[in-house]
C-alpha cells in the first residue's frame, strides 16, 4: 500500500550514551546520488536517429554536444564508450556501477550512517509494467538492487531515502508507483510516498530529511521553454513546457505539496533541516534554467527561511552553489548551500558561457565549483555547526576508484541567531 506521507521505518540505532549524557550533538554522515539508473542496453534509439555505427561516428556526435555548450574543443572530455550489439550502435558507458563501488568504498572508510538516492533511478522511461517487452523486475534488480542493496552493510538501520526524477515519470503514474512500491520492499530503501519527511533511525532530534517530488511540482505551475543564443544568453521563446496528465497532482494533498514543505520545516524541532529534490534551483548546464526559476518561486520562501541545505540532481554534473537569498523577506542571514550531485550515471558537460551570464545577471548566487563530463557522488557529514561537504569523482577506466575533487565547509543555517 502506498503512503503518501509518513516517517521512514527503520532499525532503531541508539546514539552514544556520552553524547546523550552530556547533551552533544551526534555527528552523522550520508552519501548523496542522483541520476544512476542508466544502463545502455535497455536504451533505444528514436526512429529518426541512426545508429553510431563506428567510434568515429560516436566521437564526432559527442563533440557536437560538447560545441553547442564549448566556444572550442579545448578539454574535449567524450564519455567512455561501449557497442551496445542490442542497438547495434556505439553508445555512452554507464557511470552507475563504478559510481556504486566508489560510494561503497567511501562508506566503508569515512562511514555513512545514510544515503540519498535523488531520482531518475531507471532511465530511460522508469518502469514500463512490460509494455516494451522487458519486464520491470529486471530493471529494478539491474539498476537499483545489484548496485545499491548493499551499500551501507554493517550499519545499523541504514536506508538509502529514494525519490522519483522525471525520466521515473515518463511511463505512466502506475509505472512510477510500481517503483515506488519496489523500493518500500527494499530493505535497504526507504520511500514512504513521493514526497515525506523522515528522521534517520539514531539521529532523532539530530537531523530532519525532507524529501519532496520536484517533477509534480513542475508539472502543477507554469514553466517556460528554454533556449539559449550562441553567447550564452537566455531568450524568450513564448513557448511553455507541458506534462503528461498523470505527473500533474491529483489530490488535495499533492496540490499543497509546497505549502506541506513550508509547514513541515517550519515545525520541525531536527538541528539539521535537509531538503532534497531532484531538480536543481541553479546549475550551469544551460538546458534546465527555466524549470529552475520556476522551482525558485515556489520553494526558496520555505528553504531561505528554514532550510540549511538543499540537494538535487537531473543535471548531469556537481555544482555547488550558494544563494544569498536575500529576495525573500525573513530569510536566515546565512547563505543557502544548493548542491547538484546528478553524475551517478551519466556525463553532462557545463556550459561556461551561460555560466558567465547566469553569475553576472544574478548577483545573488555564488558558484563555488562545479565539474561537469564526469561521474561522481557526494559525501557529507554534519558535525557540530558545521555541514562538511566532500565532492568525489570516479574515473573514465570504469575502476569505481572515489577521488576527491572538493571539500567545503557551510554553518548551520537555522542556528537560532546570537543577541
Amino acid at each position: 500500500m502506498l503512503v503518501l506521507l509518513g516517517v521512514a521505518a527503520g532499525a532503531a540505532r541508539p546514539s552514544s550514551a556520552v553524547d546523550v549524557a552530556k547533551g552533544a550533538p551526534r555527528s552523522a554522515s550520508m552519501v548523496i546520488f542522483g541520476d544512476s539508473g542508466y544502463i545502455p542496453s535497455y536504451e533505444r534509439l528514436d526512429e529518426d536517429e541512426p545508429p553510431l555505427r563506428s567510434l568515429g561516428d560516436y566521437l564526432a556526435a559527442e563533440a557536437g554536444d560538447w560545441l553547442e555548450r564549448n566556444p572550442s574543443l579545448d578539454g574535449f572530455t567524450p564519455t567512455p564508450w561501449t557497442f551496445e550489439s542490442a542497438l547495434g550502435s556505439y553508445m555512452p558507458a554507464s557511470g552507475l556501477y563504478p559510481v556504486a563501488w566508489a560510494m561503497d568504498e567511501q562508506c566503508r572508510r569515512a562511514g555513512c550512517d545514510f544515503g540519498v538516492m535523488l531520482g531518475d533511478n531507471i532511465y530511460p522511461d522508469g518502469a514500463t509494467l512490460g509494455t516494451d517487452g522487458i519486464d520491470d523486475e529486471r530493471r529494478f534488480t539491474d539498476m537499483l538492487d545489484k548496485p545499491f542493496g548493499r551499500l551501507g552493510a554493517g550499519t545499523a538501520g541504514f536506508a538509502i531515502y529514494a525519490m522519483l526524477g522525471n525520466h521515473d515519470w515518463r511511463h505512466s503514474r502506475e509505472g512510477a508507483l510500481a517503483q515506488v512500491q519496489y523500493l518500500q520492499r527494499h530493505p535497504n530503501f526507504r520511500i514512504p510516498g513521493l514526497f515525506y519527511r523522515t528522521v534517520p533511525p539514531g539521529l532523532e532530534g539530530e537531523v530532519e530529511v525532507f524529501v519532496i517530488d520536484t517533477e509534480m511540482l513542475l508539472a502543477s505551475t507554469t514553466v517556460q521553454k528554454d533556449e539559449l543564443d550562441e553567447h550564452g544568453n537566455e531568450l524568450k521563446t513564448g513557448g511553455l513546457e507541458t506534462w503528461d496528465a498523470h505527473i500533474r497532482p491529483q489530490t488535495d494533498e499533492e496540490r499543497a505539496m509546497a505549502e506541506w514543505l513550508t509547514r513541515s520545516l517550519a515545525g520541525s524541532t531536527a538541528r539539521w533541516k535537509l531538503v532534497f529534490g531532484h531538480h536543481a534551483l541553479w546549475s550551469g548546464g544551460g538546458s534546465k534554467y527555466e524549470k529552475a526559476r520556476s522551482l525558485r518561486r515556489l520553494l526558496l520562501p520555505a528553504l531561505c527561511r528554514h532550510a540549511d541545505a538543499y540537494f538535487a540532481g537531473d543535471d548531469h554534473m556537481l555544482e555547488v552553489y550558494t544563494d544569498d537569498c536575500t529576495a525573500v523577506d525573513g530569510s536566515r542571514a546565512s547563505p543557502l548551500p544548493l548542491m547538484v550531485s546528478g553524475a551517478a550515471g551519466k556525463y553532462r558537460p557545463l556550459h561556461p558561457r551561460f555560466m558567465a551570464q547566469q553569475a553576472m545577471n544574478n548577483p545573488q548566487i555564488r558558484n563555488l565549483w562545479s565539474k561537469g563530463s564526469t561521474w561522481g557522488f557526494m559525501w557529507a557529514r554534519l558535525a557540530g555547526e558545521k555541514l562538511e561537504l566532500q565532492v568525489f569523482t570516479t574515473p573514465a577506466d570504469l575502476s569505481g576508484r572515489p577521488v576527491l575533487e572538493a571539500k567545503f565547509e557551510f554553518p548551520r543555517r537555522t542556528a537560532p541567531a546570537r543577541h
